[in-house]
């Protein structure tokens, strides 16, 4: 009888600690939740009335009914393409010999060690290397877009290796000793097994990474200054500004109409990261059918 009384006083005390932090953890949530709702919401109301045509093909200017945002969003994306095209290759190469071609060494513990470790560097930090090293040594001095490229592709490189090799460490063994079961050399299963069944979440870390770089401005603060251009970028080499710049800009103006432009700002940005987000979802499920296939 008395077991039972303290069976049932145990079973009790766990379902209240249960409900208690299941209610804790869903109000925790929900604070997020509802402040980003606010954030997002005071951010329309004041950028909505500001979006129009004449704002996405205008330059900045001193007159916040003239002011536009082609520049930045030009700069923003060359910035990303250039980082895009630098980045994949080398990361998801680094991922493939790490986890498929590496020798279990002291050298290959060390290096995943440091990989891991660059990933939580700040973002200034990168900046000033990008300085040092794109700019004042490689470019002589020049503040182009190739130097605020390069920088941003060490500052992602990291993120793109990491979440590239937790996805090749998610394909099932089963797979690679079936292949080589059937005479496949290493090669021939990385590259007709392994990274056809990785892919899908090599892609999503690929574009969460690139879209950390889309959003940082303290890395290209340092590279570019803050800079009024009135053209568009044709080359890697011209000088460039990108949309957290712009937007920082105007915030910082002391008239009201440049901080609604900002919130407008804002909102391109939104419109930029969401639709990268939706090609990468979308990218994600054509790689994942296919390789259910």
């Amino acid at each position: 009888m008395n077991q039972k009384i303290n069976r049932n006083r145990k079973t009790n005390y766990r379902t209240i600690r249960d409900n208690f932090f299941y209610i804790l953890f869903v109000f925790c949530t929900m604070i997020g939740i509802i402040g980003l709702a606010i954030l997002l919401v005071d951010v329309f109301l004041d950028g909505y009335g500001w979006l129009s045509l004449d704002f996405l093909t205008n330059y900045a200017s001193r007159f916040p009914d003239q002011s536009g945002i082609l520049a930045p969003l030009m700069g923003t994306l060359w910035v990303v393409g250039l980082t895009a095209i630098m980045v994949i290759p080398v990361g998801l190469g680094t991922a493939i010999y790490l986890e498929e071609f590496a020798a279990d060494n002291i050298f290959n513990r060390l290096l995943n060690l440091n990989i891991s470790n660059l990933a939580g560097v700040p973002s200034v930090i990168y900046g000033l290397l990008g300085l040092a090293i794109f700019v004042q040594l490689m470019l002589d001095g020049q503040r182009a877009i190739i130097a605020g490229s390069l920088t941003m592709t060490l500052l992602v490189l990291p993120i793109v290796i990491i979440a590239s090799q937790e996805a090749i460490r998610a394909v099932p063994s089963g797979y690679r000793d079936a292949a080589f079961a059937m005479g496949a050399t290493r090669w021939q299963v990385v590259k007709t097994v392994v990274i056809p069944q990785a892919m899908p979440s090599v892609m999503s870390g690929i574009i969460l990474a690139l879209s950390r770089a889309v959003g940082e401005s303290a890395p290209i603060l340092v590279i570019s200054a803050l800079i009024f251009l009135t053209y568009v970028p044709t080359s890697p080499l011209d000088r460039f500004t990108v949309l957290p710049l712009q937007i920082f800009s105007w915030a910082s103006q002391p008239q009201h109409e440049f901080r609604s432009i900002a919130s407008a700002g804002i909102i391109v940005l939104l419109i930029v990261l969401l639709s990268m987000n939706s090609i990468a979802i979308y990218i994600r499920s054509r790689t994942q059918s296919r390789s259910e296939q």
